[in-house]
């Protein structure tokens, strides 16, 4: 039988956060993250807004993430962490991720992630479906 997979998320503590971002996302951190949400290497370039191959540079390098990029990924772990306690079951989650929605101007959640504005979009959907607002 299959064991389920395991994530600790990050705390929602801004100080934490903050340090975290200036910090630097470390490899091991993002290659256990996006191992766990299930988004690869040309979702993450699309939504850093990096080449894939810079990607690899930073992983080959062992180097942590420049500020910028940390701060996005973290801003993404987030949303995901939100939207599993909001589904209550992570594939229920990830379906709604990758299925278009109407409140959303036809688009999936996921496709909104490589800018802050849609970002925002898919934590204020969150939000209305946490509380069963439905648009």
């Amino acid at each position: 039988m299959k064991e389920p997979k395991k994530y600790n998320f990050v705390d929602d503590d801004d100080i934490t956060l903050a340090n975290m971002v200036r910090e630097g996302v470390s490899v091991y951190h993002f290659t256990k993250l996006s191992d766990y949400i299930g988004l690869n290497m040309q979702e993450w370039a699309d939504y850093l807004h990096l080449s894939e191959r810079t990607i690899q540079r930073y992983k080959k390098e062992g180097k942590a993430f420049d500020p910028i990029y940390s701060e996005k990924i973290i801003i993404i772990e987030l949303l995901y962490k939100k939207g599993i306690d909001v589904f209550g079951i992570e594939d229920n989650f990830y379906t709604w991720m990758d299925t278009k929605s109407i409140a959303l101007g036809g688009v999936k959640p996921k496709d909104l992630l490589d800018t802050s504005f849609g970002i925002s979009m898919v934590y204020d959907e969150l939000g209305r479906i946490e509380h069963g607002i439905f648009a």
